[in-house]
């Protein structure tokens, strides 16, 4: 008798579990496992018994309701991970293009945009420079003279929309100004091209169209030497080097003035103008700082 209220208390604690199960409510796999392991024992030993049986058929079947919640659950954490790997990926793809596409013209010209006239012009800030009587921009590329240095060819741009035209300002070497400081009339200074690294250079060989100064770009980061030196002369009443001045720079080698005019090339840089130096300060020998990204100034970072 005792036996056999054991095995009916083992029938109604299954039933119990089927219709919690039934309802919705979650039950814990061990105690399926439990159940599957007792109705596995007794079956061993008492296999023609009704009761083991109906223990193990009804602890079976609760395994089989089981399986289809646990496979569910295997296929959303499995689209989680999925998920989640896809958006990583989508974020990295999404700096590599913003990192390619940093020095576009697109994404220049949109902070140009938010610069008004008149502003400061400081170490670290990447302008383009305008010839005031043609409206070219000062441009560089990888493509050398056929004449002269040999080094690489500076010229006059038509358009706006170009990566080529922007320059770095920089100190001369070996100084300690910073980045943000604004720049006095009669300065030292150097123009690094962004694009190509290399610094604005002049030197004795002589331009290929005109038979002026010949200027060039030439070193990298690490070489820059006097030719690559520029004084800064603004004109007016200004100290500081403004957006809407006025201005010249002249070489501390040569003595020459850059210089550009409408004098255009044929063939490798059909449609470019040359610039060369001219030792005399003439109406042409005027630049004006154009679109670009100027660096705030010192004292604004400090009152920030």
């Amino acid at each position: 008798m005792k036996s056999r209220c054991r095995r009916v208390y083992h029938v109604e604690e299954v039933h119990w579990l089927n219709d919690c199960n039934i309802r919705g409510t979650v039950v814990e796999e061990f105690l399926v496992e439990s159940f599957r392991l007792l109705g596995s024992f007794v079956t061993f030993f008492c296999i023609h018994r009704k009761p083991t049986r109906i223990i193990y058929r009804e602890t079976l079947r609760l395994s089989s309701l089981f399986q289809p919640d646990r496979e569910l659950r295997i296929r959303r954490r499995n689209w989680f991970i999925v998920l989640q790997i896809s958006m990583a990926l989508g974020f990295i793809g999404l700096a590599i293009l913003l990192f390619l596409t940093l020095d576009s013209d697109c994404i220049l010209s949109a902070v140009v945009a938010a610069n008004s006239e008149g502003v400061e012009i400081t170490y670290g800030s990447v302008i383009k420079l305008m010839h005031e009587k043609t409206k070219f921009r000062l441009h560089s590329h990888d493509v050398p003279y056929g004449s002269g240095s040999g080094q690489q060819s500076v010229t006059g741009f038509p358009n706006v929309n170009d990566a080529n035209s922007y320059w770095i300002v920089r100190p001369e070497t070996k100084t300690s100004y910073q980045p943000g400081e604004k720049i006095k009339s009669g300065t030292i200074i150097r123009l690094q091209h962004m694009k190509t690294r290399k610094w604005l250079h002049s030197h004795l060989h002589a331009s290929p169209i005109s038979g002026n100064l010949e200027v060039s770009c030439f070193g990298d980061d690490g070489n820059s030497d006097t030719g690559d030196y520029w004084r800064l002369e603004i004109e007016g009443s200004g100290k500081t080097w403004r957006q809407d001045q006025r201005i010249r720079l002249r070489h501390v080698d040569t003595s020459g003035y850059l210089h550009s005019h409408d004098k255009k090339y044929n063939r490798i840089a059909g449609g470019q103008q040359e610039v060369c130096g001219v030792r005399e300060k003439r109406a042409d020998n005027v630049w004006l700082a154009a679109e670009g990204i100027y660096l705030p100034t010192t004292e604004t970072k400090a009152s920030m």
